[in-house]
């Protein structure tokens, strides 16, 4: 038993050497590849035509990714770009805003201002008249212009002006008065 098994370990021995000549020769001249177990030069194993497929499939992929790699590198900085632009933008609507903000404040300040003036003028002018003419007047003008008269004018003048003046208004104005002492 020990011969049969000798000739059997023989026969595959010499099988094998001839498979490995055989796929080197069908391969071509200079096809000679490094043992992947080794890596040494000397450890030569034949390269099969998958294993240069796999090779160059892998090569291929490398370079796609290298490639979008790229692409995705100067879509990031362009995004950084636009971020920074965007930002430069927001900065000046921010200060736009806050100018015109101060400008509205500035314009309503000086209607205000021209607005108190006006009714100044307009409490002196009620204090010289008659009370006759100075309800005729005051029935005459818009309700919150009469407001803010009344409301300026001394107690003494507005008593005198109230029994000339139209009875819903001067209800409405007393009410109004009434409202707001309860309120503070």
């Amino acid at each position: 038993m020990t011969r049969r098994w000798l000739a059997i370990i023989c026969m595959s021995v010499g099988l094998g050497t001839v498979a490995t000549v055989a796929l080197t020769a069908s391969q071509g001249p200079g096809a000679v590849a490094q043992s992947p177990a080794s890596g040494m030069p000397g450890d030569a194993v034949p390269a099969t035509r998958a294993a240069r497929e796999e090779q160059a499939i892998q090569e291929a992929r490398r370079q796609q990714l290298a490639e979008k790699e790229a692409a995705l590198a100067a879509k990031e900085q362009e995004l950084r770009k636009l971020g920074d632009k965007l930002d430069a933008q927001l900065k000046a609507l921010e200060e736009a805003k806050k100018q015109y903000d101060a400008m509205i404040k500035a314009e309503e300040e000086r209607r205000q201002q021209a607005n108190s003036e006006n009714v100044s003028k307009m409490v002196r002018l009620f204090k010289t008249l008659e009370a006759a003419q100075a309800a005729d007047l005051l029935d005459n003008m818009e309700e919150a212009e009469v407001r803010l008269v009344l409301d300026r004018l001394e107690v003494k003048a507005v008593a005198r002006l109230v029994p000339n003046l139209n009875k819903p208004r001067t209800i409405r104005w007393v009410n109004e008065n009434l409202r707001r002492r309860g309120e503070k």
